[in-house]
């Protein structure tokens, strides 16, 4: 199949053939990055799985920087490759990497040492448990997040690349590499588990070392000689560059570090109002939901580096169309995902529990809650991406941080008062409508800036768009 290139014009065929990648290698992403949960869950012990769910958050928290560096730095390679600028490009681009790679050995240092006074914050409000349950839980949640911290660097290196592979026309090989490390963490987490009896351990190191896989062997293609848009090689610190990418992906970084916030904040409030059954069903919600969200975000970032370098090469019409049939794709796939998750919410979550009949139970429900929200929350992710992409980093910021935080936050503090557990299953939906009535304001409140609203032609269309894509966003 013929390669697509970012400046050709994209239909609704092309544009789903230039995402599909992506979409696979997000939905792989999250298949391989439950693996252990599911590995943990039936074959190694509940009291594991819970701690798992309770230290997993902090780690995602120091990861985040890795997906702030990749839809930052997306949009704005992606910019300067429109603007026909390669050599800008290839400099902010190595840049970004080399930043990365410093920052992840600092953050796996400290997170390495913090480790455990966090996780014993995590389990101080659990009242059922006798002070030696406590005690286990906060070790194994300490073995886990260290082994993990020990391949930090990695991971932010394979978060960041996630969206350069892309912007590098280069999808299909990131889709092979995230496949590579996905098959074998499945395989090292058996191999680990069954055949070493390694526990928890042994699924830590199983996705560690997968981890390094996926971001070094793509370290390893940038910097040799390749037929892709960017290569890694020498560069200079553009304070005004990181500023933009900082900018620009601050939206991400918020979301991240958010959703593991709003993730504590479930868990406290599962274990005040369930007990450590709750907080075992609320690991599998978010492992099943996660699988489908993923597509959403799949087909986000793959949208992203069209986005970019259309804006860049002001071709207004394009945008224009990537938008509607983003949107009416996003819309379709909710419906589709919603209905599906919730026939079959039963049989998945069954995949990650084993016997126990009441965490099963507890599971279904919650999934099929949080099913409801498929129906809008492919808008809000999708706009807060497009923001993103056009160097809207303010716009696209209030967009995730009000569906992920704010809105999420307040409901499920909130509403518990008067509704009990239910009113944590619920919390999501409330968020993402509200979220959803933000979002549309803002796509037709910053349509005529950006001109994606009206179709235009002849020499009135040109002379518009040149005027609205030489303003500042920033």
């Amino acid at each position: 199949m013929a390669r697509i290139h970012l400046s050709e014009k994209f239909t609704y065929r092309k544009l789903l053939r230039f995402v599909a990648p992506t979409v696979i290698s997000m939905a792989f992403a999250s298949l391989y990055g439950i693996v252990d949960g599911f590995f943990i869950s039936n074959f190694v012990g509940k009291v594991q799985f819970a701690a798992l769910n309770l230290i997993y958050p902090l780690i995602m928290i120091f990861g985040a920087l890795g997906l702030m560096i990749n839809a930052g730095g997306n949009a704005i390679v992606s910019k300067e490759l429109g603007e026909q600028n390669p050599e800008k490009a290839n400099q902010t681009f190595s840049m970004l990497v080399y930043i990365a790679l410093g920052v992840g050995i600092v953050f796996g240092v400290v997170g390495f040492v913090i480790a455990r006074p966090i996780a014993e914050i995590f389990v101080k409000t659990e009242k059922n448990l006798s002070p030696e349950e406590k005690g286990t839980i906060v070790e194994y949640c300490v073995l886990y997040s260290r082994i993990l911290f020990v391949a930090l660097p990695a991971f932010m290196l394979q978060n960041v690349f996630q969206g350069f592979f892309i912007t590098a026309e280069k999808a299909r090989l990131g889709l092979c590499v995230t496949v590579f490390a996905g098959v074998g963490n499945m395989l090292l987490d058996a191999l680990f588990i069954f055949a070493f009896d390694w526990g928890l351990a042994g699924a830590a190191w199983a996705t560690a070392i997968n981890q390094c896989i996926g971001g070094i062997v793509p370290l390893v293609y940038f910097a040799r000689k390749n037929n892709s848009l960017l290569r890694l090689g020498r560069t200079r610190f553009d304070g005004r560059a990181l500023a933009k990418v900082v900018y620009n992906g601050m939206s991400e970084f918020i979301t991240n570090i958010s959703a593991s916030v709003v993730g504590m904040i479930y868990n406290a409030q599962l274990m005040k109002y369930i007990g450590i059954n709750g907080v075992s069903a609320y690991g599998v919600v978010m492992y099943v939901c996660f699988l489908f969200v993923s597509i959403f975000l799949g087909y986000s970032v793959g949208c992203a580096p069209i986005i970019g370098y259309k804006y860049g090469a002001k071709d207004r019409e394009q945008l224009r169309s990537v938008l509607r049939e983003s949107l009416w794709i996003v819309v379709v796939l909710g419906v589709v995902m919603t209905g599906v998750c919730i026939v079959f919410a039963k049989p998945f979550c069954s995949v990650f529990v084993g016997s126990d009949q009441e965490v099963l139970a507890l599971s279904v429900y919650g999934t099929r809650l949080n099913a409801i929200s498929f129906l809008v929350c492919g808008v809000n992710i999708f706009a807060s991406a497009f923001f993103t992409a056009l160097s809207n980093g303010t716009v696209s910021l209030l967009i995730s941080v009000s569906r992920m935080f704010v809105f999420q936050v307040g409901a499920v503090l909130i509403l518990p008062i008067y509704f009990g557990q239910d009113g944590i299953w619920t919390a999501v939906i409330v968020a993402e409508v509200i979220t959803v009535v933000m979002t549309v304001c803002f796509l037709f409140g910053q349509g005529k800036r950006y001109g994606y609203l009206r179709k235009c032609t002849g020499q009135v269309c040109d002379e518009r768009k040149s005027d609205r894509f030489e303003q500042k966003d920033y």
